[in-house]
């Protein structure tokens, strides 16, 4: 029999090796959360519990396999036989055995996204008048699709989403949803949400299925139980109904996902749900230094709504290895030390691959993008697409080179396939009646093009052809951000609410905002940003090489369950993290553990920032105070920095930078400010 208190610390083996009835982990980060469920399984195949009557969830196939593996090296191969894999997945392998009970054939097809976009859009042509007018393919799907995972009706969230897009009622988004599901029926098929729904239908419709599936599973863990969402929650609960043998494992300072339906309810209130429930808390840190354990625990000491944790720390470092909490004047200022501190850090012994730059939003990262870019540092993007090769961004750079060169044929035809029922043929065709010359900033061009137009096209062409008028005046008065702001406002605005789902078009349009704000701050305006971008696009297309060594820029979401021993968090800065639209939605809680997780990320060392001022798409700048999370740790905790420089050309009443710099300057709207600079020196030590 393997001893497991030597390979386990106390607390790990008291979780592993428990007796009967539920048991709540919570692993708080870094504290060997799977190597916990790993030995689980290990201990009950050694004690005698067959593995096919283990049933493992995990979020991911991946970790699924990894956990069986791990676990085959402590106990052999017996463990292959467990049932394991995502929600979905297991849901599907009980459908495909007894899903003829809701009507449906062994051999029922699982429908992809694109299948399920492509049934939806056909429904939407045949049922609309005008399905030009209507939400998209893709809006209708998400409603359909947070319906189902919510367990609310498509009418209830079609009210919902009509705050965010225009042209419908819910009735005929219900009614839309209706004659998709009989669809489906006809075509004997289950989309991905319809897996998690028929699943829990499955053990709700069928006292035969669940008290045969209640009696079968003696063990029931389940991974990551933060993240669950209703249907998950109820689905685990009415599998382990009988035997109440259920682990949930998961980490309430570590949910972050409730904005795609996970419940921070359902690990809150699972001791409620089970009595009897034994808690064991995992809080010793395998991962982090001291001083960054120290950081994790100020952040979430006062926070609401948890179950008490303090990470303790596995290792030791020297008492001067604190967290940096660095203030600068802006984002310029921000990247140029995100370079200083990779460069040092290079220098030391760190790969770059050990080094990460984590934001709470993409569009925070232009700055250290730009800035990595120009001085060939390697870096890498976790969604694979840096901010100018994004679809957003590359309409945007379309306008403003049309703007400078009216022969610009690629732009042209990117430029005007924006509107409606304007396809790549009928593009073609207006670049050629116009002489392969457009200049929008001409009236008589904008009119010979607008005469050309297609219905539907000309019915959208006034607001583009607005949005056109003041671009001549922006660009001699070197507006360059108003030029954004204009086509934006009278136009892309409403154009990207239509083409993505809302919370994408919001954060489209952030980055849109951001980058109007550093084309007006261009040091050698427009022409000179676009042939930077020109540049840094180049680089773009050799920076996802398979594995090169390259920095890691990632927002925080998706960082999670990573690592990396040296992490830097920009804009630690109110409005920006925690954000303006989750704190005006009442979830600064979640940012909060939003923080947690950016901050548990660092192993060696973590760099956190406050600019003091934030570019404006106007060319201004206004003043920002720091995140209350950084506000509220003690400065026993982090080095404090002040690197106190600033450049270029602000506006709004302000003589000199807010935070101790006592030399003045004058400056204006229209740029003339002379570059100051005082900087406070810190000399920083690495050690690996």
């Amino acid at each position: 029999m393997t001893d497991f208190s030597k390979l386990l610390n106390p607390e790990q083996c008291a979780a592993a090796t428990a007796g009967d009835g539920p048991i709540l982990v919570l692993a708080a980060a870094g504290t060997g959360k799977t190597r916990t469920l790993v030995h689980r399984v290990a201990y009950l195949v050694e004690k005698g519990v067959p593995a096919e009557r283990i049933l493992l969830l995990t979020f991911t196939n991946r970790a699924a396999r990894e956990m069986l593996d791990r676990a085959a090296k402590v106990v052999g191969p017996a463990v292959s036989t467990i049932w394991s894999g995502t929600f979905h997945s297991v849901c599907a392998r009980l459908l495909r055995r007894y899903g003829g009970i809701l009507g449906y054939s062994s051999g029922f097809r699982i429908v992809d996204e694109e299948d399920q976009k492509k049934l939806i859009g056909e429904i939407i042509k045949s049922s609309v008048a005008d399905p030009k007018d209507f939400p998209k393919k893709e809006i209708v799907a998400k409603m359909i699709s947070e319906a189902a995972n919510e367990g609310k009706s498509v009418g209830f969230i079609a009210s919902r989403w009509q705050t965010k897009a225009a042209g419908f009622t819910p009735e005929e988004i219900t009614a839309i949803a209706e004659k998709y599901a009989v669809r489906k029926r006809e075509l004997d098929s289950m989309d991905f949400d319809d897996l998690l729904v028929n699943g829990l239908a499955l053990l709700k419709s069928s006292d035969r299925v669940r008290e045969h599936l209640q009696e079968h599973f003696l063990h029931v863990l389940v991974d990551e139980y933060q993240d669950t969402n209703g249907l998950q929650a109820e689905f685990t609960d009415l599998i382990a109904g009988k035997n109440r043998n259920i682990m949930a494992v998961g980490d309430d300072f570590q949910c972050i996902y409730t904005w795609r339906g996970a419940m921070i309810e359902n690990i809150m209130q699972f001791p409620g749900r089970w009595p009897g429930c034994r808690i064991v808390k995992l809080e010793r840190n395998y991962r982090s230094v001291p001083g960054v354990l120290n950081v994790a625990n100020a952040v979430m000491h006062d926070a609401p709504n948890q179950f008490e944790k303090m990470l303790r720390p596995a290792r030791t470092a020297s008492p001067d290895a604190r967290p940096t909490l660095t203030t600068v004047f802006d984002g310029k200022a921000q990247g140029q030390e995100v370079l200083k501190i990779v460069n040092e850090a290079h220098e030391t012994g760190y790969r770059y691959s050990d080094m990460a730059v984590l934001y709470r939003s993409h569009f925070q990262s232009i700055d250290v993008q730009m800035t990595l870019a120009r001085m060939k540092v390697p870096f890498r993007i976790t969604s694979g697409v840096g901010v100018f090769e994004q679809i957003h961004t590359k309409d945007i750079l379309a306008y403003l080179r049309l703007l400078l060169n009216p022969s610009d044929e690629l732009s042209f035809l990117r430029f005007v396939s924006l509107l409606p029922g304007v396809g790549e043929k009928s593009a073609a065709g207006y670049w050629r009646k116009l002489s392969r010359m457009f200049d929008p900033k001409r009236r008589e061009d904008r009119d010979a093009l607008g005469k050309m137009l297609g219905k539907k096209a000309a019915a959208a062409w006034p607001r583009l052809s607005r949005a056109l008028e003041g671009a001549a005046d922006h660009l001699a008065e070197d507006e360059t951000g108003l030029l954004i702001s204009d086509f934006v406002d009278f136009f892309y605005e409403d154009y990207a609410r239509g083409e993505w789902e809302s919370s994408d078009a919001d954060d489209r349009l952030s980055d849109i905002q951001e980058l109007a704000a550093q084309i007006a701050g261009a040091e050698n305006g427009l022409e000179g940003f676009l042939q930077d971008v020109a540049l840094l696009t180049n680089l773009d297309a050799r920076r996802n090489d398979p594995g090169a060594d390259r920095v890691t820029l990632s927002t925080v979401h998706q960082a999670k369950g990573m690592e990396w021993p040296v992490v830097c968090v920009p804009w630690c800065s109110e409005s920006m993290f925690p954000s303006a639209k989750a704190v005006d939605e009442g979830r600064v809680d979640e940012e909060r553990r939003l923080f947690y997780v950016a901050v548990t990320r660092a192993k060696d060392r973590l760099h956190m920032f406050t600019p003091q001022m934030r570019k404006t798409s106007d060319g201004g700048m206004f003043p920002v105070e720091p995140s209350m999370f950084v506000k509220e740790l003690p400065d026993s905790l982090v080095a404090r920095r002040r690197v106190q420089s600033y450049s270029g050309d602000f506006c709004g009443g302000y003589s000199r930078w807010q935070g101790g710099y006592s030399g003045g300057g004058g400056y204006s709207r229209q740029g003339g400010f002379q570059r100051q600079q005082k900087t406070t020196v810190y000399k920083t030590t690495w050690r690996r």
